[in-house]
């Protein structure tokens, strides 16, 4: 079974992410992504490599003693009601921490990964997943989520380019998006729904949106929420 995937953003008119970057300054209501996640009713929450090295403490890997390691899921707490599920199909983040904000990490990677960085992962109480041989395979891995731990419900949180890759493989079941009273305006910087210069398609296989709900926030944030329908995989 795949888990309901709900996308939840906070974004300026533009579309942007960067709220350093947004005009006038201050339009940003601070902890406005925080409550709305409470609001959806919080739970698991998953985000790319580059947001989740923004939570990591580690600074070098312990040196390796030459243990192997199956490929085979490795989950260090199994009773969190509620986890924060980490891209990092090469295993880059060094994290120096088991959890962020009390939510277990748990960290998607392929069989790639070298054997140190599972020795390391297990360490520090990181529990991981894998979901692919040389690369991630979204729905393989919401499945291997569902089955592991049981997860029913997703808050899928960024960045643009792990948003972008959920969206275009037709596994974002809601969106969810605060729009500010701000713009970026200028080049460069991450979207909601995003993607590497190189990989600008296939286009999102949706067939339908339909508003679920829309509220004006204090401050003049909208605060829109979509229900997405998406064309069925092909056997």
């Amino acid at each position: 079974m795949k888990p309901h995937v709900i996308c939840h953003m906070v974004c300026s008119l533009d579309g942007r992410t960067w709220s350093s970057r947004w005009r006038p300054q201050g339009a940003h209501s601070a902890g406005l992504f925080e409550r709305l996640h409470d609001q959806l009713g919080g739970g698991t929450w998953l985000v790319g490599r580059v947001t989740g090295q923004e939570f990591a403490k580690g600074k070098e890997r312990p040196a390796p003693t030459g243990q192997t390691f199956p490929r085979t899921v490795w989950i260090a707490r199994r009773d969190a009601a509620a986890y924060g599920v980490v891209l990092d199909a090469e295993g880059k983040i060094i994290w120096g921490r088991s959890d962020i904000g009390g939510d277990p990490i748990v960290v998607a990677l392929t069989e790639q990964v070298p054997d140190a960085h599972l020795e390391a992962l297990r360490a520090e109480g990181v529990s991981y997943v894998f979901a692919g041989k040389q690369a991630l395979d979204l729905r393989l891995l919401l499945e291997v989520l569902n089955r592991e731990l049981g997860i029913e419900r997703l808050l899928l949180e960024g960045g643009g380019r792990a948003n972008g890759a959920f969206l275009r493989a037709g596994l974002v079941d809601e969106i969810s998006v605060a729009i500010n009273p701000a713009v970026d305006g200028a080049r460069g910087g991450p979207y909601v729904f995003d993607s590497a210069d190189e990989k600008t398609g296939p286009s999102a296989p949706l067939t339908a949106m339909t508003l679920k709900s829309c509220e004006v926030l204090d401050g003049g944030a909208v605060w829109l929420r979509y229900d997405l329908r998406n064309e069925r995989p092909s056997a």
